[in-house]
């Protein structure tokens, strides 16, 4: 008979199944995926207390941040809880070189670098720690002891920004700031960090550090926010925002701010600096208190200007000072970010609407519909489509896919594009018009790469940076022409590298309408030919992209067994958009989530 295992055992068993391993990518998102996956795991584990789970976000939060910051490869993350209750996490970076550095040293006040309280803090919190070097790599490990460290004067800590609250606005709990801003701040920094991340909308950015401050760390903040092309240096106009505990003394604060604006000193000092205190408009309990500006700098540019208030108080901590100034400049990075992403997608939305055309043209006894859908919002599509009049009665279009997106695939679509639309109206013929383009395309790449060649002669033999050479540029075309006539329109077309065209006529059969040729731009001198077709009244003709055809749920691809002209034979009696629309919905609820790849199709239908 088998021995029952006693209650110590069975901890123990259960603590040596509280343990895991992650590879994390040496990027700032690596901290937050650390604290989640160490998380859950806690929060499964028997008797962890609660200030041990907030000592182990801190620590294992400082040694992914300082491996990322401070070196930048592949961090492994390995955590367990042992037998007697301790818990043990080890970070892995594959730079031995690389000491651990300890954020709070060596840094000048005006160029603090962007992560947590270093190694100072895993000192305080852990009962001990140290740094394994091995042939290609270093660990840095921490062992906490069961339940924390103990502190009998510091309160309790809660969980992220709700720990915040701890801070009182009264002097004599200054003591309690310093006590929870050496074990809960960090945690509420860390919170505060992934949510600002996130965000790629400036005002929204200001809107949550409002919500980050008011009432935890002041009872009332302002942001002014700088214009970056007349550079007013918040010197001008009223707060884009303010915040008050009390939301009746907004509206006054907001008229004696706007008064009061903030003057920056000279250089680039981020704070904090005095602020005069507004107290007229604060009523009573607000007649005293204390008031502090901060000035948003990301990247060596200001952006911006925090202030913040709390009543009753000659100073703020020192402690509570840091704090705000280390959250201040995670607002200004979250403010540079998002900005950067609105110029950024600025650009790019100049950039698409000039590879796509800014209409379809009408075709005498045909209609079309088409559904675009690049899966990048932020950036060029690497699909394109184009319907144009091509001169003497005929019409032409097109369908393409660039292998790649972004940059690379919009000077690929900025070639083939209007190429396409001068060599039909020069009268080239579907055949003609793809062997000029596929010349044309490697034409350009041998130019690039010459380019290339001449520019790492140039640097001395030193390797170009990676996406500064020359890029492959393959492009997958389906071009046709289309020319009506009484009783129907005849249909010219070639598939180079392209899904093919599917034809589906009035009784439901579908068949295919070209047949496969090989990529444009990839071999030389390749000789393309085309197929005609006549579609009568009721025919319709389906152009798609791979972002249809190679649709995943799971393992399947929505083409598999025909997918694609069993769904299109379903079609039967509906008009083009109704189709176009059909299919879109189809290849959308077949992955069960937003596509992963630029969509894109067109319905052609005989009248």
């Amino acid at each position: 008979m088998a021995a029952i295992p006693t209650q110590r055992e069975s901890e123990a068993a259960r603590a040596r199944e509280v343990r895991g391993r992650t590879t994390l990518p040496g990027s700032p998102v690596a901290p937050g995926s650390a604290r989640a996956l160490v998380r859950a795991a806690l929060a499964e584990a028997p008797d962890v207390s609660a200030r041990l789970a907030d000592d182990a976000m801190a620590v294992v939060s400082e040694l992914v941040t300082n491996a990322v910051v401070h070196v930048g490869t592949d961090v492994e993350v390995d955590w367990r809880l042992e037998e007697d209750g301790a818990f043990v996490v080890e970070v892995c970076d594959r730079h031995p070189s690389r000491a651990p550095r300890d954020a709070l040293g060596g840094e000048g006040a005006y160029d603090t670098p962007e992560y947590g309280r270093g190694l100072r803090l895993v000192t305080t919190l852990a009962e001990s720690w140290g740094v394994t070097y091995r042939t290609g790599a270093k660990t840095v490990w921490a062992r906490l002891p069961p339940g924390g460290v103990e502190d009998p004067d510091a309160p309790a800590p809660d969980v992220a920004l709700e720990v915040a609250e701890d801070l009182a606005p009264q002097p004599h709990r200054a003591v309690g700031d310093r006590d929870w801003l050496g074990r809960g701040a960090l945690s509420f920094l860390a919170e505060a960090s992934d949510l600002l991340a996130g965000q790629l909308d400036e005002n929204l950015v200001t809107a949550l550090t409002g919500q980050l401050l008011v009432p935890r760390l002041a009872d009332w903040c302002a942001v002014w926010l700088e214009d970056e092309a007349s550079v007013r240096g918040g010197a001008g106009g009223g707060p884009d925002r303010v915040w008050h505990a009390s939301e009746n003394r907004i509206e006054e604060l907001r008229c004696a701010l706007e008064k009061e604006p903030p003057c920056p000193p000279d250089g680039l000092r981020s704070g904090p600096e005095p602020y005069p205190w507004p107290g007229h408009v604060l009523g009573a309990e607000g007649a005293d208190g204390t008031a502090l500006s901060y000035r948003l700098i990301a990247g060596g540019r200001p952006l911006g200007t925090l202030v913040i208030g709390r009543c009753g108080l000659a100073c703020f901590p020192d402690e509570v000072t840091g704090l705000v100034e280390d959250l201040s400049r995670r607002v200004a990075l979250a403010i540079g970010a998002a900005r950067q992403y609105a110029r950024q997608a600025t650009i790019s939305a100049v950039l698409q609407r000039g590879l796509l055309p800014g209409a379809v043209a009408q075709i005498p006894g045909l209609s079309s519909a088409l559904v675009y859908e690049p899966c990048d919002k932020g950036g060029p599509s690497g699909d394109f489509y184009d319907l144009f009049p091509a001169g003497d009665g005929r019409w032409c279009f097109a369908v393409g896919d660039v292998q790649g997106k972004g940059p690379e695939a919009a000077v690929v679509i900025g070639l083939a594009r209007p190429w396409l639309r001068l060599l039909a109206r020069e009268g080239y013929r579907v055949a003609d018009v793809l062997d000029r383009l596929n010349q044309l395309l490697l034409d350009d790449a041998t130019e690039a790469a010459d380019a290339a060649a001449r520019a790492l002669v140039a640097a001395g033999g030193r390797p170009v940076a990676p996406g500064d050479g020359p890029q492959t540029r393959f492009l997958s075309l389906l071009y046709g022409e289309l020319t009506p006539y009484d009783g129907g329109v005849r249909c010219t077309l070639a598939s180079a590298g392209h899904p093919l065209p599917l034809v589906l006529s009035p009784d439901g059969t579908v068949r295919t309408a070209a047949r496969p040729q090989t990529l444009l731009g990839v071999v030389e001198d390749e000789t393309y030919t085309s197929e005609s077709i006549d579609l009568r009244p009721g025919d319709s003709l389906l152009c798609v992209t791979d972002g249809v055809t190679e649709r995943r749920s799971g393992s399947r691809q929505f083409d598999d067994g025909d997918g694609l002209a069993q769904a299109l034979s379903g079609c039967a009696g509906l008009s083009a958009e109704l189709i176009a629309e059909r299919i879109r919905r189809m290849v959308h609820d077949f992955g069960g989530g937003l596509p992963e790849d630029d969509l894109a199709l067109l319905v052609l239908q005989a009248e």
